[in-house]
This record gives structure tokens, C-alpha cells and sequence, in this order.
């Protein structure tokens, strides 16, 4: 089982099925609006725009698991995203990322495959063409970071 094995629901509650990102290379956040981390959506819109030519993309999975950041609905939330940020990546159904009942399937296999969940809003994964987790990355690393943009360059090779 890989990454783009899972089949979590869209924002607006459709099916999705993360096979449509099979041999690219994404950056998987867990986003919240009302955090002091929220500014990095316009780092992560502008790192998709710059790359998704590339085989690249960000999926943002809204989580209200830390401080109750992420209070909205999914209409409130893709509304925010919109007029805010100019947001045009996939974002996903609300998840649990903390472990225990409720957990997405997706960061229960992220956190297996990482030996880390997210401890806050806007941590990051970086998956590769396989499938496979390359990195993870806390909150305090913005989208520019030198470092993070060598990796998800590196993985685009």
C-alpha cells in the first residue's frame, strides 16, 4: 500500500481518489484557518502554481485538531481559501490527524510511514512519485524554505 492507495473525500464531499496524483510528487499539509501558521496558504498556492507543470502538487487537509483553528465548514473553509489565499489545490474532507478513534486513514499510514503526526497546524509530508514518504516537516518550515524547495526539487528529477 502506498499513498495514492487512499480514497478520502473531496472538500465538497465528493469521492476523490489520490491514484489522480500517482507518479507526482505532493506536499500534504494539514491546514487550518485561524492559526498563526494560516499565511503559509499563500507559500503553498504559490509553490503549486510555480511547480504543478512539474508533476507537482499540494493537498491541504483541513484539521481542527490543534487549537480549534479550523472551526469551518467546508463551505466557510473553501470560501476562506478562495478569497483570501486564491487557494486552487485540492483540498480535502476535515480530518483527524492525532492518533486514536477517528484518525484519517491517510495520517495513520502518513505518521506509520514518517515515525511523525503533526503536533500543530501546517505540518508537512513530502511524498514521492512512489509513494513513499520522503520527509516530513514541522510548522515552522515555510513553503520557500531553502531547504524543503531542494528536496521537492529533487524528488521532481
Amino acid at each position: 500500500m502506498d499513498f495514492y492507495s487512499f480514497r478520502p473525500k473531496a472538500l465538497d464531499g465528493s469521492p476523490a481518489d489520490l491514484a489522480s496524483f500517482r507518479g507526482k510528487v505532493v506536499l500534504v499539509v494539514n491546514v487550518a484557518s485561524e492559526c498563526g501558521y494560516t499565511p503559509q496558504y499563500a507559500g503553498l498556492q504559490k509553490l503549486h502554481a510555480e511547480l504543478k507543470d512539474r508533476g507537482f502538487a499540494v493537498l491541504g487537509f483541513p484539521s481542527n485538531d490543534f487549537g480549534g483553528q479550523e472551526p469551518g465548514t467546508p463551505e466557510q473553509i473553501r470560501q476562506f481559501c478562495t478569497t483570501k489565499y486564491q487557494v486552487d489545490f485540492p483540498l480535502f474532507e476535515k480530518v483527524q490527524t492525532k492518533a486514536g478513534d477517528g484518525q484519517s486513514p491517510v495520517y495513520e499510514w502518513l505518521g506509520k510511514q514518517a515515525g511523525k503526526l503533526p503536533n500543530w497546524n501546517f505540518c508537512k509530508y513530502l511524498v514521492g512519485k512512489d509513494g513513499k514518504v520522503l520527509s516530513f516537516h514541522s510548522s515552522k518550515v515555510a513553503p520557500g524554505d531553502a531547504g524543503l524547495r531542494a528536496e521537492i526539487d529533487a524528488a521532481l528529477r
